[in-house]
C-alpha cells in the first residue's frame, strides 16, 4: 500500500473528505472559484470518480487473469487522476489566495507579469532493461517468475498510461512502444515515471474466491470462528463494491479482491533531459528480491524526450510591416505581411501568399543572438523604427523595420521581447524545431472474441446493421454493461 507513514495517510484522509465534498455538492460553493477552469477540472474529477467506480465492479466481474491485471491497471489510473485533480485544484486555491494578500497589500510594488509560453512535450521508445541471473535466461532454471507492468507518466494535471506488457526471463528489456504527449508543459515541467509491477502468476481470479474460502475454512475451524473470518473477508461499509450506497472513500487503491499493481520504480525528467536523440536516465528502483512482484532492473531507463515550445511552431505575431531595402535609396521601402514564428521573421509580399503555401520573399533570422532596438523617431513618419541585427559569417547585417502607428510599433517590440523570453526559458529547445511522431490511434475494436477485455469476451460479433458491438443480457448486470461500454467508448 502506498500510505506507508502518518504523512502519506493523511494526504488520504484529506483526499477521501474532499471526494465526499465533491459527491454532496458542497465542493463547488466551498472551494471551486466560479471559472471555466475550475469547472474543467469538476467534469474530470468526476468522471474518473465513475470511471473508477466502474472499474472496481469491473475487477470484481473478471473471471480471467488478463481481464482482471487491465481493469487492476484501470484503476490505479483512475485513482492516481483523482489525487492529481485535487492537488490541482489545492494549488490553484492558494494562487487565488496569494493574488488577493498581493493585492491588499499596501507597499507591493509593481510585478512583472510575464509568463514563458507552453509547449507539447512527448516521451516515446521507452525502454527498460532487464538483469536477469545467468541461470535464469541463458539456462533456462529455477521458477518461471511472470508479471505484468505498465507506467504512469504525470506531468502537471496531465496523466496517461501505457499498454500492459507481461515480463518474463525471455525478455532483456521492458518496452513500451507508446508515443505519450503533453500539450500544456512549461519550460520549468517535472515529468514523472512511474513504473508499475504485479505478478501475474498469484490466484486472484475472482472477487467470490475469498468467500468461497472462508466458508471452507468455517467448516473446519468451527461456527464461531469461521463467522468472524467470513466477515473479516467480506467487504466493508467503506469498499467500493459494496458499501449500501454511499460515497467510497478515496483511497489510492481501493480495497477490491483481485490483482495489485505496486510502485517498481521511477524517476523525474525535466528540461534538462530534453534532447532530439535516445538517452538513458538513472531508475529510483522499489522493493527488492523478496517481493512478489519484484523484477531485475538494471537501474536505467532509456527513452527520446522531446520538446516542441508555442513559440517555435505557432504564429507569435503577424501584421503588416515595411522593410528598408539593403543598400537601396533612403526612402526605398518595401510593405510585407510579416509573420513571427519559430526562429525566423518571414516576409511575405502579401497576406495571401501565406495562405498559399509560398515561399517568403525575406527570413530575417531570430534567434538568441539577435539584437533588437527601437531607433530615434523617423523625422517623416513620426514613429520609431525596428532595427534587427544578425551576425553573418562574421558580418553584422540589420534590418530595419517600421510600422503604420506608434501603436502597432510597440506591439512588435513587445511580441519580440515576449519571444526573446521564451526562448531564454526554454533554452535548447528553441535552437531547433524538435520533431515529435504524434500518437498512433488506437487499434480498432476486433470482432473476435476472446481478446483480453472483459467487454470483448462478452461482444458478440456485430452485423453491418448494428450501432457498435451489444453485450449479452446475462453476462453482467445493466449497471456494469453500461459502464464497460463508457470505458472503452472514452479510450
Amino acid at each position: 500500500m502506498f500510505c506507508r507513514n502518518q504523512t502519506a495517510r493523511a494526504t488520504v484522509a484529506r483526499g477521501s473528505a474532499l471526494e465526499m465534498e465533491i459527491r454532496r455538492g458542497k465542493f463547488r460553493k466551498s472551494v471551486f472559484l466560479d471559472t471555466s477552469q475550475d469547472s474543467d477540472i469538476q467534469k474530470k474529477i468526476d468522471h474518473e470518480i465513475r470511471m473508477r467506480d466502474g472499474a472496481c465492479k469491473l475487477l470484481a466481474a473478471c473471471s480471467q487473469k488478463d481481464q482482471a491485471l487491465e481493469a487492476s491497471k484501470s484503476l490505479q489510473t483512475c485513482s492516481t487522476r483523482i489525487m492529481a485533480y485535487m492537488s490541482e485544484l489545492q494549488r490553484m486555491k492558494e494562487a487565488q489566495v496569494m493574488q488577493k494578500v498581493t493585492r491588499r497589500s499596501s507597499d507591493a510594488g509593481p510585478m512583472d507579469d510575464r509568463l514563458p509560453c507552453k509547449g507539447k512535450v512527448a516521451i516515446s521508445d521507452l525502454r527498460i532493461p532487464l538483469m536477469w541471473k545467468d541461470t535464469e535466461y541463458f539456462k533456462n532454471k529455477g521458477e518461471l517468475h511472470r508479471c505484468a507492468v505498465f507506467c504512469l507518466l504525470q506531468l502537471g494535471g496531465e496523466i496517461f498510461d501505457t499498454d500492459m506488457v507481461i515480463v518474463d526471463r525471455t525478455l532483456t528489456d521492458i518496452c513500451f512502444d507508446n508515443t505519450i504527449v503533453f500539450n500544456e508543459a512549461s519550460p520549468g515541467f517535472d515529468l514523472r515515471v512511474e513504473l508499475y509491477s504485479c505478478c501475474s502468476e498469484d490466484d486472484y481470479s475472482t472477487g467470490s474466491t475469498p468467500r468461497k474460502l472462508a466458508s471452507k475454512l468455517s467448516s473446519s475451524l468451527g461456527r464461531s470462528a469461521g463467522k468472524k473470518l467470513r466477515a473479516a473477508m467480506e467487504p466493508g461499509q467503506c469498499s467500493p463494491v459494496s458499501n449500501g450506497g454511499a460515497a467510497p472513500l478515496l483511497l489510492p487503491v481501493p480495497s477490491v479482491p483481485g490483482p495489485k499493481y505496486h510502485l517498481l520504480a521511477h524517476t523525474s525528467l525535466s528540461l534538462s533531459h530534453v534532447q532530439d536523440s535516445f538517452r538513458t536516465h538513472d531508475l529510483t528502483i522499489s522493493g527488492n528480491e523478496e517481493c512478489s512482484y519484484w523484477l531485475p532492473l538494471y537501474g536505467s531507463m532509456c527513452c527520446r524526450l522531446a520538446a516542441q515550445p508555442h513559440c517555435m511552431n505557432q504564429q507569435m505575431m503577424s501584421g503588416c510591416l515595411k522593410v528598408k531595402q539593403l543598400g537601396g535609396e533612403p526612402q526605398s521601402w518595401t510593405k510585407v505581411y510579416a509573420v513571427l514564428k519559430g526562429t525566423s521573421l518571414f516576409c511575405y509580399h502579401r497576406q495571401e501568399d501565406l495562405e498559399a503555401n509560398v515561399e517568403p520573399a525575406l527570413t530575417i533570422a531570430i534567434n538568441k543572438e539577435t539584437r533588437i532596438r527601437a531607433s530615434e523617431k523617423d523625422p517623416q513618419s513620426k514613429v520609431q523604427n525596428i532595427c534587427i541585427s544578425n551576425q553573418y559569417g562574421g558580418e553584422e547585417v540589420t534590418h530595419t523595420l517600421t510600422t503604420d502607428s506608434r501603436e502597432d510599433t510597440h506591439r512588435w517590440m513587445e511580441a519580440f521581447w515576449q519571444h526573446f523570453y521564451d526562448m531564454s526559458q526554454w533554452k535548447q529547445c528553441c535552437d531547433d524545431l524538435m520533431k515529435i511522431e504524434l500518437p498512433s490511434p488506437r487499434k480498432p475494436a476486433p470482432v473476435t472474441p476472446k481478446q483480453g477485455s472483459l467487454y470483448h469476451e462478452m461482444a458478440p460479433l456485430a452485423t453491418p446493421s448494428s450501432e457498435g458491438l451489444l453485450l449479452q443480457d446475462n453476462a453482467v448486470s445493466a449497471e456494469i454493461r453500461a459502464l464497460l461500454s463508457s470505458y472503452y467508448n472514452d479510450r
